[in-house]
């Protein structure tokens, strides 16, 4: 298996299935969550994904010059955190630019700044909350605009249902810019409880207790959840929401952390194969 490959190993009787998802028949190859052997193989694991989830990023346009903060915790020194560098487009990150920063934005490895919003926002989340793995932050057009209404989404679909009881709505520092530790704070207090956050007049972040893949593809599906909302918005036609039973189910299969990562691993893959300089 080339290294930039997701693992994909033949179903194995006996082995726990955690989704509906994971095929029952044996010898079918499926995407399989490695085990690592040492700190070092995981670290690079992550960070290979990382930079994964920046050029997923800059493929569906949530560049905004500078803006923008993808963070993953080490492996072994979980008090710190890999982040891609101040000042370079989301499709230019790469192994060899990644930063490591500490809670003080410190950069402790790496040439290049850290943003300090990122910082601001990603270190109050990452010490309020050891178990939170990763985050996303990006200005994007959809996600942007309706954090503006200040409403939380309806359920008005299966994607949407992804968010059920699993996103919240905040208006502290609305609009300002997020470069003061009170503001990252007031963000790290909802954010270590919910999938998404939609911060009024700012913009989406997600965080993930599992993987880097999982946030990042959460994000995406909250940016699209946005633009399917004030779509619908756009008609003025009422829609038909699902009942809290239907959203609670789909919340369940294909809305956990698993098949975050899951579906993630097809843009790593296709990633991998189209842009090998990520790994430079």
């Amino acid at each position: 298996m080339a290294e930039e490959e997701t693992p994909m190993l033949d179903n194995v009787p006996g082995r726990n299935r955690v989704s509906i998802y994971q095929p029952e028949q044996e010898g079918l190859v499926f995407p399989e969550i490695p085990s690592f052997a040492t700190h070092a193989e995981e670290r690079d694991y992550r960070k290979k994904h990382l930079v994964a989830a920046t050029r997923a990023f800059g493929m569906h346009g949530f560049d905004y010059g500078f803006a923008g903060h993808l963070t993953v915790r080490d492996p072994e020194h979980p008090e710190l955190y890999w982040t891609n560098p101040m000042c370079v487009h989301f499709s230019q990150v790469k192994m060899s630019n990644l930063i490591l920063a500490d809670h003080e934005g410190r950069v402790v490895e790496g040439r290049y700044a850290i943003n300090r919003a990122g910082f601001v926002l990603h270190a109050a989340v990452h010490e309020e909350y050891p178990e939170v793995m990763a985050m996303c932050h990006a200005h994007t057009t959809y996600g942007t605009a309706w954090c503006a209404t200040g409403r939380k989404l309806d359920m008005i679909s299966q994607d949407a249902a992804a968010f059920y009881n699993d996103h919240a709505v905040i208006g502290a520092s609305a609009g300002a810019v997020a470069v003061e530790r009170e503001s990252g704070w007031s963000v790290a207090k909802e954010m270590g409880r919910n999938r998404g956050i939609l911060h009024q007049s700012h913009g989406l972040l997600t965080s993930s207790r599992h993987s880097i893949d999982d946030a990042a593809f959460w994000f995406i599906a909250l940016e699209r959840a946005c633009q399917q909302q004030l779509m619908v918005e756009a008609t003025g036609i009422k829609p038909q929401l699902l009942s809290d039973k239907t959203a609670a189910y789909s919340r369940e299969h294909v809305g956990s952390d698993f098949i975050g990562w899951l579906h993630f691993q097809t843009l790593y893959d296709h990633i991998a194969a189209t842009q090998p300089d990520m790994f430079d």
